[in-house]
């Protein structure tokens, strides 16, 4: 593509560490005609370090609720001891909508918008909803044309690009050492802990297959295909199969169907939400039958449906260490690139899992010295470390 077809105009404002920029990006689309996108890069707090978060491509991408996830990451970097801050983007589009050959170049025109905003040192982008490794691919090389070739700009790369081994399953197995910690804490294992999860996508899958592995039992699962249940526990490798091959988990013979409302409230220990936020609420909190709930997805769980289900006993592990994984994975992806040096996958599994029993411990440590839950905890974990280092740069 040549730059005279593209159009450019950007507009930003800042704080002393935090920034919103929003850009308009004009396309040629295959039938020749002009597509205008309007993308955007909330940058929330650099005080531990460069900022870090998801670009995602949805048609309803909305500034307000990225702020709130840029704010999140903030927290969440801060619990997993990785030196980063927090930051969150897109671009308002439906990716199903557009080829190939316009995505990437979607994709390269917000890139020369935003190359002087993002950096090795500064914010690093990772895929979120609607984008991929691929697009992490065509960011890297664009900002390559500016800057040299920087592959520590971006993570969630693949593999041939500086991708880390072991990163498309890390939230998932995140998830899995969350849970495994979470149980220990109350003299249980993963084995035979009966399962359910909402969300059949990279992380619910990875997830149930590392429970099936270590003697959980997969009662039940849902996506937007649809839901299965089996009390005796669904056969993960073989309903991984079916996935892959079907893209739905309609029609599974190793299990009976279910509604998809009902597996919030199905029978179970340990209920993962792996899907959207605000599932669990003040409609069905009262009715959830699990014990523990694990929050793989961001802010499954509502402010209301949070004291409901805490007042029944309802132990919540939170999404800003639940589902911590993926972002901890991408700070080795990051090392990794700065060194030149790749790590086998035993290694990157390795210190997954070493940073998130260190992380739980520490928030173990800060509900002791607060009488707080998981959650109260977590946050105070989170935001004393943004707080110590704010102070120790003389921002305040």
């Amino acid at each position: 593509m040549t730059i005279n077809k593209i159009e450019f105009s950007i507009f930003h404002f800042s704080s002393i560490n935090k920034q919103f920029s929003f850009v308009e990006c004009s396309i040629p689309k295959d039938d020749g005609s002009l597509a205008t996108f309007v993308g955007f890069r909330i940058q929330h707090d650099n005080a531990r370090g460069p900022m870090k978060g998801g670009i995602r491509y949805h048609p309803e991408v909305d500034p307000d609720e990225v702020n709130a996830l840029a704010q999140l990451m903030t927290w969440k970097t801060a619990v997993a001891a990785i030196p980063y801050g927090g930051a969150k983007g897109g671009i308002g589009c439906n990716p199903r909508e557009l080829s190939m050959s316009e995505l990437e170049r979607l994709t390269r025109v917000f890139t020369q918008k935003i190359h002087d905003l993002i950096g090795i040192h500064r914010d690093v982008p990772a895929p979120d909803m609607g984008t991929n490794s691929q697009t992490m691919a065509w960011i890297l090389d664009e900002y390559s044309k500016f800057h040299g070739h920087s592959p520590a700009v971006v993570t969630g790369k693949p593999i041939d690009l500086g991708g880390s081994l072991g990163r498309e399953a890390a939230t998932g197995l995140g998830v899995f050492f969350a849970t495994e910690a979470l149980l220990a804490e109350h003299g249980k294992s993963i084995s035979n802990m009966k399962f359910a999860i909402q969300g059949f996508g990279n992380v619910g899958s990875w997830a149930a297959k590392f429970f099936h592995e270590h003697g959980g039992k997969v009662v039940a699962v849902s996506d937007i295909t649809g839901a299965i249940k089996n009390p005796n526990g669904i056969d993960v490798p073989a309903l991984l199969k079916y996935k892959k091959s079907n893209k739905s988990l309609n029609d599974f013979q190793g299990g009976n169907a279910m509604d998809l409302n009902d597996l919030l409230v199905h029978e179970c220990d340990v209920l993962v939400p792996c899907a959207l936020g605000g599932v669990l609420n003040k409609e069905n909190a009262a009715d959830v039958k699990a014990k523990f709930i694990i929050e793989a997805a961001n802010h499954p769980t509502d402010p209301e449906a949070d004291e409901i289900l805490s007042k029944k006993g309802v132990v919540i592990l939170p999404d800003i260490y639940a589902n911590s994984g993926g972002v901890t994975v991408s700070y080795f992806e990051w090392v990794q690139n700065i060194q030149g040096f790749m790590w086998e996958e035993e290694k990157v599994n390795h210190e997954l899992k070493r940073y998130m029993m260190s992380a739980f411990k520490d928030i173990k440590t800060m509900c002791q010295t607060h009488n707080c839950n998981l959650r109260m905890g977590a946050f105070t974990l989170g935001v004393n470390r943004v707080a110590q280092a704010t102070l120790l740069r003389g921002w305040e």
